[in-house]
């Protein structure tokens, strides 16, 4: 895990590195992709949702490749149904799969010549899903308003966080969505429609409110619809705050945040957000990070002076947002 300087600054410019001809179905487009990964070779692995597809992209390609479903929607083993979420299990050399529309979680290998997948976790309505250090699998529930924690090979789980229901209570989340887990299994969870984002350390029957929580808003002390997060190594908190078109910085136990990106009221620019969803933090040396959100079907990322090749996989958040035919796009966050 990382520890972002307070001074950093963010680049708000970026360019083009994956889809960008408009929403299709041919391997050089994208559709309402929303789960995002990057693999250690800067290869993304990206849920391309309304083209029931995982396809992967590497850095500098024209065009992806399919790698997962693609065979239209449907719930055979080789489908998938507007899947929301993808990871890298590196261990297995495999895709753990947000299978949303089929209520399920799913597993496809990397290797060559697989076809199909296997069922891992069903009857869930996955939105989000993140793995520890010790491959424990981190998966929230909409419909159950609750996350629960899985070792490979357990099809109940144990809830970590919410499980009482919907509602605003310090026990309760309503439409959990995004989540980030530290090294000590603490969990953080967007709490989209508390409009909060809430920390659950290890074995706590209630949460803390760590962000927002004053009502939906736009003031420094608020949120509006939380979406993805990242935990540096002090606990500072960075929000994609969608509601709002910006992402907010909220250091461990300040009462407002401070806008890092976006801010510049809703639009296509390049310093603009419309929504701003998820995305990734990785390092190098050159200090590259990425952020993403929802910005025409395309990936944009910065980079002072390359793509950011050969970095690692540090930070990953993603989001939902109705209505929106906008994709991802990376900032890079600089030190000088």
């Amino acid at each position: 895990i990382l520890n972002i300087p307070a001074d950093a600054r963010w680049a708000q410019n970026g360019v083009t590195v994956a889809g960008g001809h408009g929403r299709g179905s041919a391997t050089n487009q994208l559709d309402w992709s929303y789960g995002l990964f990057v693999d250690d070779d800067q290869t993304m692995v990206i849920a391309d949702l309304r083209n029931h597809r995982i396809i992967q992209w590497k850095m500098g390609d024209k065009n992806g490749q399919v790698v997962a479903g693609g065979h239209d929607q449907g719930s055979r083993l080789d489908q998938l149904k507007y899947p929301a979420d993808v990871l890298v299990d590196k261990e297995t050399d495999s895709l753990i799969i947000c299978d949303l529309g089929n209520d399920r979680v799913v597993r496809w290998s990397r290797r060559s010549g697989t076809t199909q997948g296997e069922i891992l976790i069903d009857n869930i309505w996955c939105w989000g899903l993140v793995m520890d250090d010790q491959r424990y699998l981190y998966i929230s529930d909409t419909d159950k308003h609750e996350v629960r924690r899985y070792q490979i090979g357990d099809k109940n789980g144990t809830i970590v966080a919410g499980g009482n229901g919907e509602g605003a209570g310090l026990n309760q989340l309503d439409y959990p969505t995004y989540i980030f887990v530290d090294q000590q299994q603490t969990v953080y969870v967007s709490d989209r429609d508390n409009h909060r984002v809430m920390k659950w350390n290890k074995g706590a029957k209630e949460g803390i409110i760590v962000a927002g929580g004053q009502g939906q808003g736009d003031a420094l002390t608020q949120l509006s619809y939380p979406r993805g997060l990242f935990v540096d190594t002090l606990g500072t908190i960075y929000v994609a705050n969608s509601g709002n078109s910006r992402v907010m910085r909220w250091p461990k136990g300040a009462k407002q945040g401070t806008v890092i990106v976006g801010g510049n009221g809703e639009g296509e620019g390049a310093n603009q957000f419309k929504s701003p969803e998820g995305g990734f933090i990785t390092t190098e040396k050159n200090e590259t990070r990425y952020i993403l959100h929802l910005n025409k079907n395309l990936f944009i990322s910065t980079s002072r002076s390359t793509i950011c090749y050969s970095c690692t996989m540090i930070w990953r958040i993603l989001c939902l947002m109705d209505n929106v035919d906008k994709f991802m796009c990376t900032i890079n966050l600089t030190n000088n």
